[in-house]
């Protein structure tokens, strides 16, 4: 274990969760703290390594791993209590950012969307891995997914991160999130256009803005933001549209 906590990941996320409030909001004793680090330098082994095979992330440096996709991905429980909730994380990739808020949320009701089978069949054997219980795999496309009443506006929450633009992404997620939930797109802090650009699409799809919070991650120099969309109304049945449709002509 190195001695320079600076590149010493397990410190590194320890500082973070605790700089965060999630270590007191949570109510973590120090046994979760220890089995959540442990699950989380586990995830950031198996993915270095298979990563070596199948692209799954850019970023592969341990230090990086941490801020960039463990931290970063932890972000939103800060904002949000997801005890007993149900989340589908669209487009997960390699897991961000649903997999490590069910490592620190071991309650939460976790469903993984991907359009890539090979994505999917790694989120299953880290599942297994990590032993991680109640998570649901489902390899397919979310306009097409959303439309399966089994999980048609079923969700507490819907998350997504670096997927889409969000006049698109508003599209592929707000049909997911019952009434009452609540979408959160993280982005880039420079999203301003991007929800200008939503607006049309937030209203007719039954959401509309609840807030919009900037954060930075701790021990990195780095800021990105949280739109948060309450679902207020149903989305009406046409919606989504087939993808074409929608990247041709976003609402």
């Amino acid at each position: 274990m190195l001695d320079n906590n600076q590149n010493n990941p397990e410190k590194i996320l320890y500082a973070g969760l605790k700089s965060m409030g999630l270590i007191e909001k949570y109510k973590l004793s120090p046994e979760d703290i220890n089995n959540i680090i442990s699950k989380l330098i586990l995830y950031m082994d198996i993915l270095i390594r298979k990563n070596q095979v199948m692209n799954l992330t850019a970023i592969t440096d341990p230090v990086e791993i941490v801020n960039l996709h463990f931290l970063d991905s932890c972000a939103a429980a800060v904002f949000f209590d997801f005890n007993r909730k149900s989340l589908i994380d669209i487009g997960s990739g390699a897991g961000f950012p649903g997999m490590p808020l069910k490592i620190l949320i071991p309650d939460l009701d976790l469903t993984l969307l991907d359009a890539q089978n090979k994505r999917v069949d790694f989120l299953k054997s880290l599942g297994e891995s990590l032993n991680l219980n109640n998570i649901n795999y489902i390899h397919g496309r979310a306009e097409e997914t959303a439309r399966d009443l089994q999980y048609h506006e079923n969700f507490d929450f819907a998350v997504s991160r670096a997927v889409a633009a969000l006049p698109v992404l508003i599209e592929l997620a707000l049909p997911f999130v019952k009434i009452g939930g609540r979408f959160l797109a993280m982005k880039s802090i420079r999203a301003d256009q991007e929800l200008s650009d939503a607006a049309r699409a937030i209203q007719i799809l039954g959401g509309e803005v609840e807030k919009i919070q900037d954060y930075t991650i701790p021990g990195a120099d780095i800021s990105h933001r949280l739109i948060i969309i309450h679902k207020i109304k149903p989305t009406p049945s046409r919606y989504p549209r087939a993808f074409a449709k929608i990247k041709k002509s976003p609402l």
